[in-house]
């Protein structure tokens, strides 16, 4: 795979699109998990935007299904939402054209200096994209990507398996990096530490020990067990059992509400390699 150097250079304007080709797998509802934590997360600022507001599906892949997903679900916080579905592959843009519905949902190519006309994006989501990158261009990347956000924009990257079962992600604000969020199908997790496989590119290959979210995932592993009680009144309780005694040791940033759809949010800080 092809070598690039994802910063931009000064004074210079971006002709090309600015990145690699992905894998490109992609299925219905694999985004499901995440797109329901950005549609709660983000709610205030997409209904009180003064303009339309703008949401980013960056690298959706061979089939336009995660965009269209995207559009349907911001919709019911805010109806006139605008969705850019961003390919850097022609023949994947061209594939989605006929699920376009502009202005409200479109497709365009591009990559990390996400073309919007000279615009910004209240949310840039970028799934299974980064997994294939080396981790030292992540920060840089984060860092382009960041420089495309709204004031109150959030960027969410991260990585899930397949079907959506078990989803791990980053979110960053214009800053920077603030949250991790954990988020399984419990009916079929044998333990918090499962979701290590899906860790974003920035942590998977700190998950040694000796390391935070090694640590992070060693003390869920443990709360997990602990609450083995709980299961005989479902997996969801047994998860809010074990986030309620892991809130104890770790700052985790949501509560109740959000554990019992499978969630777990701790603050980036705590896990930063």
């Amino acid at each position: 795979m092809a070598a690039f150097d994802p910063s931009p250079v000064r004074g210079a304007r971006t002709t090309h699109p600015v990145g690699t080709v992905t894998r490109g797998t992609t299925n219905t509802n694999r985004l499901r998990r995440m797109d329901r934590w950005i549609t709660h997360t983000l709610a205030r600022t997409l209904r009180t935007a003064a303009r339309p507001p703008v949401a980013v599906d960056l690298g959706y892949g061979a089939a336009p299904w995660t965009a269209v997903e995207l559009a349907t679900r911001l919709r019911a916080v805010r109806p006139d939402v605008r969705v850019v579905g961003i390919e850097i592959e022609p023949a994947r843009v061209a594939a989605a054209l006929p699920y376009a519905d502009p202005p409200l949902l479109s497709f365009r190519r591009g990559g990390f200096e996400v073309p919007l006309d000279g615009g910004a994006a209240h949310l840039i989501r970028a799934a299974n994209v980064l997994r294939q990158y080396d981790e030292e261009t992540v920060g840089t990347v984060w860092e382009r990507l960041r420089g495309r956000l709204a004031p109150d924009g959030l960027l969410v990257e991260g990585t899930c398996d397949e079907i959506g079962r078990r989803h791990v992600w980053v979110a960053l604000g214009p800053e920077g990096p603030r949250t991790v969020t954990f988020a399984a199908r419990l009916a079929d997790l044998r333990t918090p530490s499962d979701l290590a496989e899906r860790l974003p590119k920035a942590l998977i290959h700190h998950n040694v020990p000796g390391r935070p979210v090694h640590a992070f995932l060693s003390d869920f592993d443990r709360a997990w067990a602990s609450a083995a009680p709980y299961a005989a009144f479902g997996a969801r309780q047994r998860w809010i059992a074990a986030c309620t005694a892991l809130a104890g040791s770790w700052p985790l940033v949501d509560a109740r509400g959000r554990w019992r759809q499978g969630e777990a949010t701790v603050d980036w800080a705590a896990l930063a390699p």
